[in-house]
């Protein structure tokens, strides 16, 4: 009963962390990044303090750590997602995918420069091979675009540096508070900071807003931005951090076949192969680090 209960709970995040890429893409085919972004957590927050409420779980850090909390809000929430559905208007949704998968190694390169963390052979061989890797996807990937390809990639690295560094802020300040408080508060407000900065400079047109576009809006915050964690949660507890962190590995394949079956766009047949050592890569990196626990919102422990 455990092994099916994780096999369904890997499978559910695994999808939803998969489609997120897809829905971000279609979400700004007819609303503009910041104000999507701001729509999407807009959707969140309810049911995340409505968790909150019926679980009694608090939605303010402990004294001390409430600075902290807005910090999280702008550089975890507000920035960095912005900068992702900002990246995928200039990128496809499997290369976004694919550079977002790099998630473990930015962790552990973070921790050696914030917080000393000592490393070993294994994880600087992982950190060699998962870079080397991306690089040449995305030298594949780019190699006929524009300058607007590096444009999208550097919104996309951008935000994976800032969500490493955060991480590593949340071990160094021993911030230890549940899924949903990490969650709740910061969602409610970069959700209202990011529309009204939206309205102010993007000037959305809401009647040109597709129902598509708004559907995948409502799909990114309410489901996947509720459904998703909570999965990703109860995945960690029953199957332990090691196991949770191999969906890193899986993810941007549901990515790159939703984006092949829906667009008809496929990554070349030479960045496919290069998946294999940034797998590889990956692997090693989150092999070497299984002592550390990975709460249900991404912070290592």
């Amino acid at each position: 009963m455990r092994k099916a209960t994780i096999s369904i709970l890997f499978i559910l995040v695994a999808l939803t962390w998969g489609t997120t890429w897809l829905a971000m893409r279609i979400a700004v085919e007819t609303i503009p990044p910041v104000f999507a972004t701001g729509m999407r957590f807009i959707f969140a927050a309810p049911f995340l303090i409505g968790i909150a409420w019926l679980t009694k779980t608090p939605l303010f850090f402990p004294r001390g750590q409430r600075f902290f909390q807005f910090l999280v809000c702008i550089f975890y929430f507000s920035i960095p997602f912005s900068l992702m559905i900002y990246g995928e208007t200039y990128v496809s949704s499997g290369l976004a995918s694919i550079i977002f998968a790099n998630m473990p190694v930015a962790v552990l390169i973070a921790s050696i420069f914030v917080l000393n963390e000592k490393t070993n052979v294994m994880q600087l061989a992982g950190l060699v091979i998962a870079i080397v890797a991306l690089a040449g996807i995305l030298l594949e990937e780019t190699k006929s675009g524009t300058d607007s390809h590096w444009r999208g990639i550097a919104a996309l690295v951008s935000a994976v540096v800032i969500h490493a560094i955060i991480y590593t802020q949340c071990k160094k300040r021993s911030c230890t508070v549940s899924v949903i408080t990490f969650n709740a508060l910061p969602c409610l407000l970069a959700g209202v900071m990011l529309s009204a900065v939206g309205w102010i400079f993007e000037k959305p047109q809401i009647a040109s807003f597709s129902l598509h576009s708004i559907w995948s809006t409502f799909y990114l915050g309410a489901f996947a931005g509720v459904f998703g964690i909570l999965c990703y949660f109860l995945l960690q507890k029953k199957a332990g951090a090691f196991q949770a962190s191999l969906v890193f590995l899986i993810f941007p394949l549901i990515a790159v076949s939703l984006e092949s079956y829906v667009y008809g766009y496929a990554i070349s047949l030479y960045s496919m192969l290069l998946i294999i050592p940034l797998a590889i890569g990956i692997l090693l990196t989150l092999g070497s680090r299984n002592s550390c626990r990975i709460r249900s919102d991404g912070v290592r422990q």
